[in-house]
């Protein structure tokens, strides 16, 4: 027959047992909390640098526009186009670089421009944008939308301040 405390001991080591199960749940509770704010966190970040890059593309694209060749206002075709000005035999840049896009990591769409080219970009990403409002003036646009491919950084020449839909 079994003696008290081996049955006591037997029965210390399966409370133990539940207790470290109970305490791996909490932590993976935990955890899964803590993947998901940095999830936020992340976004967050992307949707910032989206609203930086596309704002800087829509200036590049003013500057772009601005210089009038021979057929009048003329549109970039591609986004080298603002880093390296084809119509000049000398360097002039409107960009640093061609970036892509910020939340897809791929190439920008474009907003086709009357007479070829384009006016402006936007993401291909089908994601809902956290940032919902309290955007600044050129971004008005941009409150309650339901995807960042409906943030449009665009120029329009013609009114009055090329802002962004």
């Amino acid at each position: 027959m079994a003696s008290p405390t081996a049955i006591s001991s037997r029965r210390q080591q399966g409370f133990g047992y539940i207790w470290v199960l109970m305490m791996v749940m909490v932590m993976g509770i935990y955890l899964g909390l803590v993947g998901d704010v940095w999830q936020n966190r992340l976004q967050r970040e992307r949707e910032q640098e989206l609203l930086r890059v596309g704002d800087e593309i829509r200036l590049a694209i003013k500057g772009y526009t601005a210089i009038q060749g021979a057929e009048g206002t003329q549109y970039p075709k591609r986004l080298q186009d603002l880093v390296q000005d084809p119509r000049a035999p000398f360097p002039r840049r409107f960009l640093r670089r061609a970036y892509k896009d910020p939340m897809t990591g791929e190439d920008w769409a474009y907003i086709g421009a009357p007479g070829g080219g384009f006016m402006g970009v936007y993401s291909k990403s089908a994601k809902i944008p956290l940032k919902q409002a309290n955007f600044p003036p050129q971004f008005g646009g941009f409150a309650d939308k339901k995807s960042f491919a409906e943030w449009q950084f665009a120029w329009w020449p013609n009114s009055g301040g090329g802002r962004t839909r």
